[in-house]
Protein backbone atom coordinates (compact mmCIF):
# COMPACT_ATOMS: atom_id res chain seq x y z
CA UNK A 1 0.00 0.00 0.00
CA UNK A 2 1.64 3.23 -0.98
CA UNK A 3 2.99 5.62 1.85
CA UNK A 4 1.19 8.69 0.75
CA UNK A 5 -1.67 10.21 2.30
CA UNK A 6 -4.27 13.12 1.59
CA UNK A 7 -4.35 14.72 4.96
CA UNK A 8 -2.83 14.78 8.64
CA UNK A 9 -4.08 12.81 11.02
CA UNK A 10 -6.39 15.12 12.61
CA UNK A 11 -7.03 17.17 9.76
CA UNK A 12 -11.08 16.26 9.91
CA UNK A 13 -11.27 17.29 13.55
CA UNK A 14 -10.13 20.90 12.96
CA UNK A 15 -14.09 21.53 11.99
CA UNK A 16 -16.48 22.10 15.09
CA UNK A 17 -19.86 20.67 13.18
CA UNK A 18 -17.28 17.36 12.95
CA UNK A 19 -16.47 17.29 16.41
CA UNK A 20 -19.79 17.74 17.71
CA UNK A 21 -21.47 14.91 15.07
CA UNK A 22 -18.85 12.53 16.19
CA UNK A 23 -19.75 13.30 20.07
CA UNK A 24 -23.12 12.98 19.11
CA UNK A 25 -22.30 9.54 17.69
CA UNK A 26 -20.07 8.64 20.54
CA UNK A 27 -22.74 8.99 22.96
CA UNK A 28 -24.94 7.59 21.02
CA UNK A 29 -23.07 4.16 20.43
CA UNK A 30 -22.33 3.92 23.72
CA UNK A 31 -26.22 3.90 24.51
CA UNK A 32 -27.29 1.58 21.63
CA UNK A 33 -24.60 -0.76 21.93
CA UNK A 34 -25.57 -1.10 25.80
CA UNK A 35 -29.29 -1.37 25.12
CA UNK A 36 -28.26 -4.69 23.35
CA UNK A 37 -26.14 -6.21 25.96
CA UNK A 38 -28.97 -5.32 28.47
CA UNK A 39 -31.75 -6.72 27.10
CA UNK A 40 -30.13 -9.47 25.41
CA UNK A 41 -28.76 -10.47 28.69
CA UNK A 42 -32.26 -9.58 30.34
CA UNK A 43 -34.63 -11.50 28.06
CA UNK A 44 -32.68 -14.77 28.22
CA UNK A 45 -32.59 -14.68 32.07
CA UNK A 46 -36.46 -14.11 31.55
CA UNK A 47 -36.94 -17.33 29.06
CA UNK A 48 -33.69 -18.97 28.81
CA UNK A 49 -34.61 -19.42 25.23
CA UNK A 50 -32.27 -19.23 22.16
CA UNK A 51 -35.55 -18.68 20.43
CA UNK A 52 -36.20 -15.48 22.64
CA UNK A 53 -32.66 -14.05 21.56
CA UNK A 54 -33.93 -14.41 17.39
CA UNK A 55 -37.40 -12.77 17.92
CA UNK A 56 -35.62 -9.99 19.71
CA UNK A 57 -33.83 -9.04 16.48
CA UNK A 58 -36.60 -9.24 14.12
CA UNK A 59 -38.91 -7.38 16.19
CA UNK A 60 -36.15 -4.66 15.44
CA UNK A 61 -35.61 -5.90 11.61
CA UNK A 62 -38.98 -5.19 10.96
CA UNK A 63 -39.52 -1.36 11.17
CA UNK A 64 -35.83 -0.85 10.94
CA UNK A 65 -35.45 -2.36 7.18
CA UNK A 66 -39.45 -2.34 5.84
CA UNK A 67 -39.47 1.95 6.94
CA UNK A 68 -35.25 2.58 5.89
CA UNK A 69 -36.04 3.24 1.96
CA UNK A 70 -38.56 5.55 3.14
CA UNK A 71 -36.30 7.21 6.01
CA UNK A 72 -33.54 7.72 2.74
CA UNK A 73 -36.38 9.24 0.89
CA UNK A 74 -37.04 11.55 3.46
CA UNK A 75 -33.37 12.03 3.55
CA UNK A 76 -33.21 13.66 0.24
CA UNK A 77 -36.46 15.72 0.33
CA UNK A 78 -36.97 16.57 4.49
CA UNK A 79 -33.86 18.90 6.76
CA UNK A 80 -31.70 15.70 7.50
CA UNK A 81 -30.55 17.62 10.60
CA UNK A 82 -34.54 17.66 11.77
CA UNK A 83 -34.56 14.07 11.05
CA UNK A 84 -32.00 12.54 13.66
CA UNK A 85 -32.99 15.71 15.98
CA UNK A 86 -36.30 14.10 16.22
CA UNK A 87 -35.03 10.22 16.37
CA UNK A 88 -32.66 10.99 18.48
CA UNK A 89 -35.33 12.20 21.14
CA UNK A 90 -37.68 9.18 20.28
CA UNK A 91 -34.74 7.22 21.44
CA UNK A 92 -34.56 8.98 24.77
CA UNK A 93 -38.55 8.27 25.35
CA UNK A 94 -37.44 4.34 24.73
CA UNK A 95 -34.86 4.29 26.89
CA UNK A 96 -37.49 6.02 29.68
CA UNK A 97 -39.96 3.30 28.92
CA UNK A 98 -37.14 0.79 29.64
CA UNK A 99 -36.64 1.90 32.80
CA UNK A 100 -40.41 1.72 33.77
CA UNK A 101 -40.70 -1.80 32.32
CA UNK A 102 -37.63 -2.59 34.41
CA UNK A 103 -38.61 -2.13 37.93
CA UNK A 104 -39.23 -5.52 38.84
CA UNK A 105 -36.22 -6.96 37.33
CA UNK A 106 -37.30 -10.54 37.27
CA UNK A 107 -40.75 -9.57 36.21
CA UNK A 108 -40.51 -7.33 33.41
CA UNK A 109 -43.10 -8.00 30.49
CA UNK A 110 -41.22 -9.79 27.56
CA UNK A 111 -44.32 -8.18 25.38
CA UNK A 112 -43.54 -4.63 26.71
CA UNK A 113 -39.90 -4.99 26.12
CA UNK A 114 -39.95 -6.13 22.39
CA UNK A 115 -42.69 -3.35 21.75
CA UNK A 116 -40.16 -0.90 23.31
CA UNK A 117 -37.49 -2.18 20.21
CA UNK A 118 -40.12 -2.23 17.69
CA UNK A 119 -40.73 1.51 18.18
CA UNK A 120 -36.50 2.09 18.27
CA UNK A 121 -36.41 0.27 14.90
CA UNK A 122 -39.43 2.39 13.64
CA UNK A 123 -36.61 5.20 14.41
CA UNK A 124 -34.09 3.62 13.31
CA UNK A 125 -35.24 3.58 10.06
CA UNK A 126 -35.43 6.68 9.33
CA UNK A 127 -32.33 8.12 11.62
CA UNK A 128 -29.39 5.71 9.60
CA UNK A 129 -29.93 7.32 6.17
CA UNK A 130 -30.59 10.65 7.19
CA UNK A 131 -27.17 10.39 9.68
CA UNK A 132 -25.02 9.09 6.56
CA UNK A 133 -26.85 11.69 4.46
CA UNK A 134 -26.20 14.59 7.19
CA UNK A 135 -22.50 13.40 7.58
CA UNK A 136 -21.36 14.26 3.49
CA UNK A 137 -23.20 18.17 4.45
CA UNK A 138 -20.39 18.34 7.15
CA UNK A 139 -17.44 17.28 5.66
CA UNK A 140 -15.70 18.14 2.68
CA UNK A 141 -15.07 15.28 -0.25
CA UNK A 142 -11.22 15.64 0.32
CA UNK A 143 -11.68 14.62 4.26
CA UNK A 144 -13.76 11.72 3.16
CA UNK A 145 -11.62 9.20 4.22
CA UNK A 146 -10.04 10.45 7.20
CA UNK A 147 -13.74 11.73 8.73
CA UNK A 148 -14.52 8.48 8.23
CA UNK A 149 -11.87 6.77 9.77
CA UNK A 150 -12.45 9.15 12.88
CA UNK A 151 -16.15 8.61 13.35
CA UNK A 152 -15.70 4.33 12.69
CA UNK A 153 -13.34 4.67 15.55
CA UNK A 154 -15.38 6.36 17.95
CA UNK A 155 -17.85 4.11 17.09
CA UNK A 156 -15.98 1.21 17.77
CA UNK A 157 -14.15 2.70 20.60
CA UNK A 158 -17.71 3.32 21.69
CA UNK A 159 -19.31 0.01 21.18
CA UNK A 160 -15.95 -1.15 23.42
CA UNK A 161 -16.74 1.19 26.02
CA UNK A 162 -20.64 1.08 26.39
CA UNK A 163 -21.03 -2.93 26.29
CA UNK A 164 -18.08 -3.30 28.91
CA UNK A 165 -19.49 -0.95 31.15
CA UNK A 166 -23.02 -1.76 31.34
CA UNK A 167 -22.48 -5.34 31.89
CA UNK A 168 -20.93 -4.36 35.61
CA UNK A 169 -23.42 -1.38 35.73
CA UNK A 170 -26.25 -4.90 35.47
CA UNK A 171 -24.43 -6.73 38.32
CA UNK A 172 -24.73 -3.87 40.42
CA UNK A 173 -27.91 -2.29 39.65
CA UNK A 174 -30.04 -4.53 37.62
CA UNK A 175 -31.84 -3.63 34.37
CA UNK A 176 -33.53 -0.40 35.09
CA UNK A 177 -30.89 1.04 36.90
CA UNK A 178 -28.65 0.54 33.53
CA UNK A 179 -31.17 1.63 31.33
CA UNK A 180 -30.75 4.79 33.23
CA UNK A 181 -26.98 5.04 32.37
CA UNK A 182 -28.50 4.15 28.65
CA UNK A 183 -31.04 7.45 28.47
CA UNK A 184 -29.04 9.74 29.50
CA UNK A 185 -26.46 8.55 26.68
CA UNK A 186 -29.25 9.15 24.24
CA UNK A 187 -30.03 12.82 26.11
CA UNK A 188 -26.64 14.25 25.27
CA UNK A 189 -26.57 12.87 21.66
CA UNK A 190 -29.28 14.65 21.32
CA UNK A 191 -27.70 17.96 23.08
CA UNK A 192 -24.89 17.76 20.73
CA UNK A 193 -26.91 17.11 17.38
CA UNK A 194 -29.10 20.37 18.55
CA UNK A 195 -25.80 22.22 18.73
CA UNK A 196 -24.99 21.78 14.99
CA UNK A 197 -26.18 24.82 12.89
CA UNK A 198 -28.13 24.02 10.01
CA UNK A 199 -26.39 23.33 7.14
CA UNK A 200 -27.21 23.73 2.95
CA UNK A 201 -28.86 20.48 1.91
CA UNK A 202 -28.94 19.73 -2.12
CA UNK A 203 -32.48 18.79 -3.14
CA UNK A 204 -33.43 16.19 -6.04
CA UNK A 205 -33.63 18.53 -8.91
CA UNK A 206 -36.64 16.37 -10.25
CA UNK A 207 -39.61 15.57 -8.30
CA UNK A 208 -40.54 12.04 -8.52
CA UNK A 209 -43.21 10.09 -6.86
CA UNK A 210 -41.96 8.93 -3.70
CA UNK A 211 -41.90 4.99 -4.78
CA UNK A 212 -40.25 5.99 -8.20
CA UNK A 213 -37.86 8.68 -6.19
CA UNK A 214 -37.06 5.20 -3.67
CA UNK A 215 -36.22 2.93 -6.89
CA UNK A 216 -33.69 5.44 -8.28
CA UNK A 217 -31.29 4.79 -5.42
CA UNK A 218 -31.84 0.67 -5.67
CA UNK A 219 -31.51 1.02 -9.57
CA UNK A 220 -27.69 3.07 -8.97
CA UNK A 221 -26.48 0.52 -6.64
CA UNK A 222 -27.92 -2.22 -8.73
CA UNK A 223 -25.97 -0.98 -11.67
CA UNK A 224 -22.64 -0.40 -10.13
CA UNK A 225 -20.98 -3.94 -9.23
CA UNK A 226 -18.90 -2.57 -6.54
CA UNK A 227 -21.38 -0.75 -4.49
CA UNK A 228 -23.50 -4.15 -5.48
CA UNK A 229 -21.33 -6.51 -4.79
CA UNK A 230 -19.66 -4.83 -1.59
CA UNK A 231 -23.20 -4.53 -0.28
CA UNK A 232 -23.85 -8.13 -1.05
CA UNK A 233 -20.72 -9.18 0.87
CA UNK A 234 -21.34 -7.59 4.01
CA UNK A 235 -25.08 -8.80 4.24
CA UNK A 236 -24.54 -12.45 3.98
CA UNK A 237 -21.16 -12.11 5.84
CA UNK A 238 -22.74 -10.88 8.59
CA UNK A 239 -26.17 -13.26 8.42
CA UNK A 240 -24.59 -15.76 8.74
CA UNK A 241 -21.24 -15.33 10.12
CA UNK A 242 -22.45 -12.74 13.34
CA UNK A 243 -22.88 -14.65 16.64
CA UNK A 244 -23.46 -11.12 18.47
CA UNK A 245 -27.19 -12.36 19.26
CA UNK A 246 -25.87 -15.46 21.05
CA UNK A 247 -23.43 -14.35 23.13
CA UNK A 248 -26.01 -14.25 26.24
CA UNK A 249 -25.81 -17.72 25.91
CA UNK A 250 -22.03 -18.28 25.46
CA UNK A 251 -21.49 -15.97 28.50
CA UNK A 252 -24.14 -17.83 30.76
CA UNK A 253 -24.69 -21.64 29.91
CA UNK A 254 -20.92 -22.54 27.69
CA UNK A 255 -18.24 -19.96 29.17
CA UNK A 256 -19.76 -19.49 32.55
CA UNK A 257 -18.94 -15.33 32.83
CA UNK A 258 -22.32 -13.75 33.72
CA UNK A 259 -23.34 -10.75 33.22
CA UNK A 260 -19.93 -8.50 33.15
CA UNK A 261 -18.09 -11.55 30.95
CA UNK A 262 -21.15 -10.93 28.78
CA UNK A 263 -20.30 -6.94 27.83
CA UNK A 264 -16.31 -8.11 27.40
CA UNK A 265 -17.34 -10.38 24.97
CA UNK A 266 -19.51 -7.82 23.48
CA UNK A 267 -17.13 -5.15 23.92
CA UNK A 268 -14.02 -7.32 21.91
CA UNK A 269 -14.82 -7.01 18.56
CA UNK A 270 -15.19 -3.80 18.76
CA UNK A 271 -12.06 -3.40 20.66
CA UNK A 272 -10.13 -5.79 17.71
CA UNK A 273 -11.70 -2.93 15.01
CA UNK A 274 -10.74 -0.02 17.36
CA UNK A 275 -7.10 -0.52 16.25
CA UNK A 276 -7.40 -1.08 12.74
CA UNK A 277 -9.83 2.08 12.26
CA UNK A 278 -7.69 4.19 14.16
CA UNK A 279 -4.65 3.17 12.07
CA UNK A 280 -7.17 3.65 8.60
CA UNK A 281 -7.23 7.48 9.52
CA UNK A 282 -3.24 7.39 8.90
CA UNK A 283 -3.18 4.88 6.28
CA UNK A 284 -6.47 4.12 4.89
CA UNK A 285 -7.19 0.35 3.01
CA UNK A 286 -8.61 1.97 0.21
CA UNK A 287 -5.72 1.73 -2.53
CA UNK A 288 -6.86 -1.78 -3.29
CA UNK A 289 -10.12 -1.80 -1.96
CA UNK A 290 -11.67 -4.42 -3.01
CA UNK A 291 -8.92 -7.04 -2.40
CA UNK A 292 -8.76 -5.36 1.04
CA UNK A 293 -12.70 -6.02 1.58
CA UNK A 294 -12.49 -9.73 0.27
CA UNK A 295 -9.71 -10.58 2.73
CA UNK A 296 -10.94 -8.96 5.60
CA UNK A 297 -14.38 -10.83 5.06
CA UNK A 298 -12.53 -14.10 5.10
CA UNK A 299 -10.40 -13.20 8.24
CA UNK A 300 -13.68 -12.37 10.14
CA UNK A 301 -14.91 -15.97 8.92
CA UNK A 302 -12.01 -17.48 9.87
CA UNK A 303 -12.24 -16.01 13.78
CA UNK A 304 -15.55 -17.17 13.98
CA UNK A 305 -15.15 -20.71 13.41
CA UNK A 306 -12.10 -20.27 16.49
CA UNK A 307 -14.91 -18.74 18.51
CA UNK A 308 -17.49 -21.14 17.84
CA UNK A 309 -15.52 -24.11 19.29
CA UNK A 310 -13.95 -22.43 22.03
CA UNK A 311 -14.82 -23.46 25.74
CA UNK A 312 -11.95 -21.04 27.44
CA UNK A 313 -12.97 -16.97 28.08
CA UNK A 314 -10.02 -15.65 27.16
CA UNK A 315 -9.41 -17.77 23.94
CA UNK A 316 -13.09 -16.07 22.89
CA UNK A 317 -11.89 -12.66 23.73
CA UNK A 318 -8.91 -13.31 21.32
CA UNK A 319 -11.04 -15.01 18.42
CA UNK A 320 -13.67 -12.05 18.98
CA UNK A 321 -11.44 -9.37 18.65
CA UNK A 322 -9.80 -11.22 15.97
CA UNK A 323 -13.13 -10.83 13.79
CA UNK A 324 -13.27 -7.19 15.28
CA UNK A 325 -10.20 -6.32 13.17
CA UNK A 326 -11.09 -7.69 10.00
CA UNK A 327 -14.60 -6.64 10.34
CA UNK A 328 -13.39 -3.15 10.79
CA UNK A 329 -11.11 -2.77 7.56
CA UNK A 330 -14.63 -3.68 5.83
CA UNK A 331 -16.61 -0.80 7.86
CA UNK A 332 -13.82 1.78 6.52
CA UNK A 333 -14.01 0.64 3.34
CA UNK A 334 -17.82 0.31 2.81
CA UNK A 335 -18.20 4.08 4.13
CA UNK A 336 -15.89 5.27 1.78
CA UNK A 337 -17.11 3.51 -0.98
CA UNK A 338 -20.83 4.78 -0.39
CA UNK A 339 -19.48 8.15 0.17
CA UNK A 340 -17.31 8.43 -2.97
CA UNK A 341 -19.15 6.62 -5.05
CA UNK A 342 -23.09 8.14 -4.58
CA UNK A 343 -23.91 11.56 -6.55
CA UNK A 344 -25.22 14.42 -3.80
CA UNK A 345 -28.76 14.06 -4.95
CA UNK A 346 -28.96 10.50 -4.52
CA UNK A 347 -27.08 9.97 -1.37
CA UNK A 348 -30.21 9.54 1.46
CA UNK A 349 -31.75 7.24 -0.90
CA UNK A 350 -28.30 5.11 -1.87
CA UNK A 351 -27.30 5.23 1.85
CA UNK A 352 -30.91 4.11 2.87
CA UNK A 353 -30.46 0.98 0.49
CA UNK A 354 -26.72 0.55 2.15
CA UNK A 355 -29.10 0.44 5.49
CA UNK A 356 -31.17 -2.02 4.13
CA UNK A 357 -28.32 -4.41 3.86
CA UNK A 358 -27.14 -3.23 7.00
CA UNK A 359 -29.92 -4.13 9.28
CA UNK A 360 -31.09 -7.35 7.37
CA UNK A 361 -26.88 -8.61 7.81
CA UNK A 362 -27.59 -7.31 11.89
CA UNK A 363 -31.27 -7.92 12.97
CA UNK A 364 -32.02 -10.94 10.49
CA UNK A 365 -29.07 -12.53 11.19
CA UNK A 366 -29.63 -12.49 14.62
CA UNK A 367 -33.00 -14.12 14.34
CA UNK A 368 -31.42 -16.28 11.95
CA UNK A 369 -28.93 -17.02 14.67
CA UNK A 370 -31.57 -17.77 17.38
CA UNK A 371 -33.97 -19.91 14.95
CA UNK A 372 -31.13 -21.65 13.97
CA UNK A 373 -29.29 -22.55 17.50
CA UNK A 374 -32.48 -23.70 18.90
CA UNK A 375 -32.88 -26.12 16.63
CA UNK A 376 -29.22 -27.39 16.02
CA UNK A 377 -27.44 -26.23 19.23
CA UNK A 378 -25.17 -23.10 20.15
CA UNK A 379 -21.74 -23.97 18.83
CA UNK A 380 -22.80 -25.82 15.64
CA UNK A 381 -25.12 -22.72 14.67
CA UNK A 382 -21.77 -20.14 14.98
CA UNK A 383 -19.97 -22.92 13.00
CA UNK A 384 -21.96 -23.26 10.07
CA UNK A 385 -21.91 -19.85 10.56
CA UNK A 386 -18.58 -19.25 9.66
CA UNK A 387 -17.76 -21.31 6.90
CA UNK A 388 -20.83 -20.08 5.10
CA UNK A 389 -18.85 -16.65 5.47
CA UNK A 390 -16.11 -18.01 3.90
CA UNK A 391 -18.01 -19.61 1.00
CA UNK A 392 -19.97 -16.20 0.49
CA UNK A 393 -16.03 -14.58 0.26
CA UNK A 394 -14.79 -17.05 -2.07
CA UNK A 395 -17.73 -16.47 -4.22
CA UNK A 396 -18.15 -13.17 -4.06
CA UNK A 397 -14.64 -12.76 -5.67
CA UNK A 398 -15.70 -14.76 -8.31
CA UNK A 399 -18.92 -13.15 -9.26
CA UNK A 400 -17.41 -9.66 -8.92
CA UNK A 401 -14.89 -9.03 -10.67
CA UNK A 402 -14.93 -5.24 -10.98
CA UNK A 403 -15.25 -5.16 -7.10
CA UNK A 404 -12.41 -7.58 -6.69
CA UNK A 405 -9.89 -5.05 -8.87
CA UNK A 406 -11.95 -1.97 -7.31
CA UNK A 407 -8.59 0.67 -6.34
CA UNK A 408 -8.60 4.90 -5.02
CA UNK A 409 -5.98 7.17 -5.75
CA UNK A 410 -5.25 7.86 -2.08
CA UNK A 411 -4.43 11.69 -3.03
CA UNK A 412 -7.23 12.71 -5.10
CA UNK A 413 -10.02 9.86 -3.70
CA UNK A 414 -11.00 9.17 -7.16
CA UNK A 415 -11.48 5.70 -8.08
CA UNK A 416 -8.79 4.17 -10.65
CA UNK A 417 -9.94 2.65 -13.60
Amino acid sequence: MPSARAHPFAEALKLRDVRLFLASVAFFTLASRAVLVTIGFQVYRLTRDPAALGWLGLVEAIPAISLVLFGGYAADHVNRRAILLLTRAVSCACGAALILLSRADHQAPLAGLYGVIFVAGIARGFADPAATAFEAQLVPKALTVNAASWITSVWISCAVVGPALIGFAFEVWGAAGSYGLITAGFVLSWACMALIGPKPQPRPLRQEPMLQSIGIGWRFVWAHQPLRGALALDLFAVLFGGAVALLPIYAEDILKVGARGLGLLNAAPALGALGVTLWATYRPPISRAGRNLLLAVTGFGLSMLVFAFSTHFWLSMAALCCSGVFDGVSMVIRRSMVRLLSPDALRGRIAAANWVFISASNELGAFESGMLAAWIGTVPCVAVGGLLTLGVAALTARLAPQLRRLRFDLQTLERKL
